[in-house]
């Protein structure tokens, strides 16, 4: 379990709801923010129950909300523990998935696929490793053909959401990437 210490005031979760939206936890995430603005919580394990909860909270999510999961196995289970055949298996696991997930989309949607650190499963040793961490862009509402670069800080993905929400740009950092 993860004993996260108080964020940041002012960040993408608290702007989400105090412009009146929601914020959807799936996972490990209401833990990672200490519970913080959080409107509505899913503790769940496991890829497949996780793409459940997603799923669940996207056809759920009015307008103006943020659905936020942490699918954990891909870090926890197959990368820290290096093992490059299970993380394949998520992988495949999350290409079937995905076009439930895509099927529920609305005009306006938006999807950011992250993570936090990299965790190669074929490096040595069971810490972090330092390749850069993907940052897709994908759904209705995500320019195509666009190279959006390498954003120099997570903070880039919060503004960009931001501006998709319609949120006022007073996050602490950050820019937004289209």
């Amino acid at each position: 379990r993860d004993f996260a210490v108080q964020p940041p005031q002012g960040n993408l979760l608290d702007a989400v709801v105090d412009a009146g939206g929601t914020v959807w936890s799936v996972g490990k995430i209401d833990d990672i923010f200490a519970h913080r603005s959080i409107t509505h919580s899913r503790k769940c394990d496991g890829l497949e129950v996780l793409w459940d909860g997603t799923l669940e909270a996207a056809a759920t999510a009015k307008a103006g909300a943020l659905v936020f999961t942490n699918f954990v196995d891909f870090d926890s289970k197959f990368g820290h523990r290096r093992l490059p055949e299970g993380y394949a298996k998520a992988l495949e696991t999350w290409d079937r998935r995905l076009p439930e997930l895509m099927a529920l989309l609305q005009d306006d949607d938006l999807v950011l696929w992250t993570a936090d650190h990299g965790n190669d499963p074929t490096w040595t040793g069971t810490d972090h490793t330092r390749e850069q961490v993907p940052m897709v862009f994908f759904g209705p509402s995500a320019p195509v053909g666009v190279d959006l670069g390498t954003a120099p800080t997570f903070a880039d993905m919060g503004a960009t959401l931001a501006r998709h929400l319609g949120l006022p740009q007073t996050l602490p950092a950050g820019t937004a990437l289209f």
